[in-house]
């Protein structure tokens, strides 16, 4: 199915194991529900979206893409910030910083306003984020994209700021309401970030994916009526 009209189309309860699709150009009217996505024969498990109906066959029946996608949250790093020309040597030794211990740096650049689908890119990036870093110095679009962001994932997040420039006023609410938030680090040249850099970024950011990590395994706690008679 290569680009193929689906508008109105009622695929509810269809058998597509095995379907090939690319580029399907659907409307409100689609219906998709309960999409059968398991051999005949096998137990059923049904999604409600053909676009997405590979992909999750795909993690089910291989195991090499479970592993892979393991990696990428463990390894990718998102960086967030509008790295002018000014600017860029920044960006440009975080990326080494990250490559020098193993991480996958994922840089997204504002270089203008962004929209709702970016912001959304943005968000699912920093869900599969071992960590994210974000330039705070002097910033446009960020801070709503960190606001978007923050309070959707528990992703923990190591702001910097450069030595003498200033953040946005609403950070200060976001690092005092989320905890995952780190203590902004400040530095005075890229140089001196990146000689420091396992100290003041890494360590306290995997400290802190280790707690979180911890946090959302807990067992849930409960209080029963009769222990308040």
């Amino acid at each position: 199915m290569l680009g193929t009209i689906l508008h109105d189309a009622d695929l509810s309860t269809s058998l597509i194991y095995g379907a090939s699709v690319w580029d399907l150009n659907t409307n409100q009217g689609t219906k998709q529900d309960n999409l059968i996505i398991t051999r005949p024969g096998e137990p059923e498990i049904t999604v409600d979206n053909i676009k997405v109906a590979q992909f999750i066959y795909l993690l089910l029946d291989n195991k090499e893409i479970r592993d892979i996608i393991d990696s990428i949250t463990s390894k990718a790093v998102l960086i967030l910030g509008r790295f002018s020309d000014e600017r860029k040597p920044v960006l440009d030794a975080l990326r080494e910083a990250l490559r020098r211990f193993g991480y996958l740096p994922m840089v997204f650049d504002f270089e203008g306003p962004t929209s709702k689908d970016l912001t959304e890119t943005i968000m699912t990036l920093a869900g599969l984020s071992s960590f994210v870093i974000a330039d705070i110095t002097s910033p446009r679009s960020v801070p709503l994209e960190l606001q978007a962001t923050i309070p959707n994932y528990m992703t923990p997040l190591v702001p910097i700021l450069q030595e003498g420039k200033e953040s946005f006023t609403m950070f200060a609410d976001l690092q005092h309401k989320y905890d995952w938030v780190l203590d902004v680090v400040v530095y005075d040249s890229p140089a001196n970030l990146i000689a420091k850099f396992e100290t003041v970024v890494i360590t306290p950011a995997f400290e802190k994916r280790r707690e979180m990590t911890l946090r959302k395994a807990k067992r849930l706690t409960t209080r029963h009526i009769n222990d308040y008679d």
